[in-house]
């Protein structure tokens, strides 16, 4: 099975770039491919509980809706955890089904994935 990995390094400061990867990966699960989103620099301030429920863009959804919605198609969150030090912020912060990893779990993403896309 084909598996792209999305990694998203905007974070809250920049709403209008967030919606991309949960939207693509949603898209990759309905194509039957294996659909990874890796969180990294200021984007893990995305998956800090709460925080997706606080951005909305023009028409669409709240991001917590899609972000929601990718997680329940299959998509898997992942957390990169020496961005969360820097950004002072504890492993208990973020929302449940993202996973808090090193940088071996990226390059292992990286090195799997049939396509990485950067956001």
């Amino acid at each position: 099975m084909a598996r792209i990995l999305y990694i998203q390094t905007s974070g809250t400061d920049t709403p209008e770039r967030l919606y991309a990867p949960f939207v693509l990966a949603m898209t990759a699960r309905s194509m039957d491919m294996d659909a990874d989103i890796y969180f990294m620099i200021k984007g893990v301030t995305v998956v800090k509980k709460g925080a997706a429920e606080e951005i909305q863009v023009g028409n669409f959804p709240k991001l917590s809706e899609i972000m929601h919605q990718a997680i329940a198609s299959g998509a898997k969150i992942y957390i990169c955890e020496q961005s969360t030090q820097l950004l002072g912020m504890a492993r208990g912060d973020f929302i449940a089904e993202g996973q808090v990893v090193g940088a071996l779990t990226l390059n292992d993403l990286a090195v799997d994935a049939d396509a990485v896309i950067t956001f």
